[in-house]
């Protein structure tokens, strides 16, 4: 049943009424328990929900209206492999891509689930297999991943995030946009003989990745190399393609991972090489374990549920339009715009599973940059702005450096800004007064690990899958990328000839402009 059909949707309208007057400050002083009651550890996390606008009653309501809306019914057929990408007609197993091959969990699997593990561990094993022969190759010095979306998004993140991981003596990088500059640059500091490029597109069609490609290659091979096999592999189901290509070494994956899902599958392939076999399978292990925390935990005490029903008060019940992100660690620099795809591209929908317009909002905008440098950017109106914004900090408790005192100003910095937020300052002439009563989450991990990772990433994944069923939403489409696509290809046809018939006039009018020699 859709969120809104419910008596608990209404229920929380009505506690909603009644939160105007809501002040965090108050309800600590209040409730000696409210830390502890709004905190928990889930595998590889510790959060602290305590400085968000809610209290026991409207949290109790809320996981009501999961029990109502079917969630955890939702959830259940996900993890039994049914099709619930209803305008798909897929199944959704990316949490299958992080699943152990052996045990009884894996032997409890419905048969054609089983088979697909078995098909997903072929290739992980082959995959694994490849990444180790390149990093034992010392010529190889530079990977180079082209792709787009969750070919680009996801191991872009990840290499970044486990830098202090990562195998020493090669250099990754990251082609996505059709941007020539971008592939330009990347280019001009690389030796033919010492790259390899991974070329990261399920149909070897996608129009940005297969243009920088060709890019790649005519560039190889202007640069006198003649061993395309050697120095390209693909990522991708379009076997024949990449083979027209030269391409030889390729790794599958299959219609039910969507790409902003992609990261433990072969798209992970950068990751392999930059951590290494093992590292990579206790990145899976932290995800699995959050699968198993989503799966069985109770409710209550549950964090994807308790955060995914959070996101849902914000957005429908006290209007929150947008979310910031603000991990407190330098190598989590592209955690904000991978979350951006994971939940804008999952969430941003307009009608339910029925096609039927939604009355209500959906995805919230999530924007974000590491700190400390967002204080010196845009905190200033998290604190003293007219909107309020909910704040999500992700810190990292241990560091993987010797330098002394940084970490304790930085944790100290986080701790500081939460607090902040919360508790504000008067001052009677007002340009220094800070209202405070301003939201926020904490998200601890002891340290920047491949298994804390893992079970980062899959809690945001399954908060998201938390709000979208309470919306009545398919979180795993993307039908809303599709129309750009098209009329991209019909003005790029346009450009040989100038015709702008059947255009609107701004857009006939730019064409002309740009074209102008």
């Amino acid at each position: 049943m859709r969120g809104d059909q419910t008596a608990a949707w209404q229920g929380l309208s009505e506690l909603a009424k009644a939160f105007s007057g809501f002040d965090l400050r108050d309800a600590f002083a209040a409730d000696a328990k409210r830390a502890s009651h709004f905190s928990q550890e889930a595998p590889g996390v510790f959060a602290d929900l305590s400085k968000n606008h809610w209290d026991a009653k409207v949290e109790s309501q809320l996981l009501a209206l999961a029990a109502q809306a079917g969630v955890l019914t939702h959830r259940d057929r996900m993890f039994q492999g049914e099709a619930i990408n209803n305008t798909e007609q897929r199944a959704v197993m990316h949490w299958l891509l992080r699943h152990p091959a052996e045990g009884a969990d894996a032997q409890a699997l419905p048969a054609p689930v089983k088979a697909a593990l078995n098909d997903v561990h072929q290739t992980l094993n082959a995959m694994l297999s490849y990444a180790e022969k390149i990093r034992l190759d010392t010529q190889i010095t530079d990977v180079v991943n082209i792709g787009i979306g969750g070919s680009d998004l996801g191991p872009q993140m990840a290499v970044m995030a486990l830098q202090s991981y990562a195998l020493q003596g090669k250099r990754f990088h990251f082609v996505s946009n059709v941007d020539g500059h971008e592939l330009d640059a990347v280019l001009k500091g690389l030796k033919s003989e010492n790259t390899l490029f991974l070329v990261a597109s399920k149909t070897f069609t996608t129009l940005e990745t297969m243009t920088n490609a060709l890019s790649a290659k005519r560039w190889f091979e202007a640069q006198g190399g003649t061993d395309v096999a050697r120095h390209f592999a693909a990522l991708t189901t379009n076997v024949e393609a990449a083979g027209k290509f030269g391409i030889q070494t390729c790794f599958g994956f299959w219609d039910w991972v969507g790409g902003r899902y992609s990261l433990w599958s072969a798209i992970g392939l950068p990751l392999a090489i930059a951590i290494g076999g093992d590292k990579f399978r206790e990145f899976l292990a932290g995800a699995h374990a959050m699968d198993q925390h989503f799966l069985h935990a109770d409710a209550a005490q549950n964090l994807p549920i308790r955060l995914g029903l959070l996101d849902v008060w914000y957005r429908n019940f006290l209007h929150y339009t947008s979310r910031c992100i603000a991990p407190y660690h330098s190598a989590l620099k592209r955690f904000a715009p991978y979350l951006q795809q994971l939940e804008m591209e999952s969430n941003g929908k307009q009608v339910d599973h029925a096609g039927q317009a939604l009355p209500y909002g959906t995805s919230p905008v999530l924007w974000g940059e590491p700190g400390t440098n967002g204080q010196h950017a845009f905190f200033q109106m998290l604190h003293q702005g007219t909107d309020v914004v909910p704040l999500e900090f992700v810190a990292v408790k241990n560091a993987t450096h010797a330098l002394p005192d940084h970490q304790a100003l930085l944790l100290s910095n986080v701790l500081a800004q939460a607090q902040a937020l919360m508790v504000g300052k008067s001052d009677a002439g007002g340009h220094k007064n800070f209202a405070g009563n301003r939201p926020s989450t904490f998200i601890l991990l002891e340290g920047l690990t491949p298994f804390n990772l893992g079970a980062l990433i899959a809690l945001q994944e399954h908060r998201v899958f938390v709000s979208g069923a309470v919306w009545g939403i398919n979180s795993f489409d993307q039908w809303g990328v599709e129309l750009g696509k098209v009329l991209a290809k019909d003005i790029h046809a346009r450009f040989e000839s100038g015709d702008v018939a059947g255009l609107d006039a701004s857009t006939a009018q730019l064409l002309q402009r740009v074209r102008a020699a």
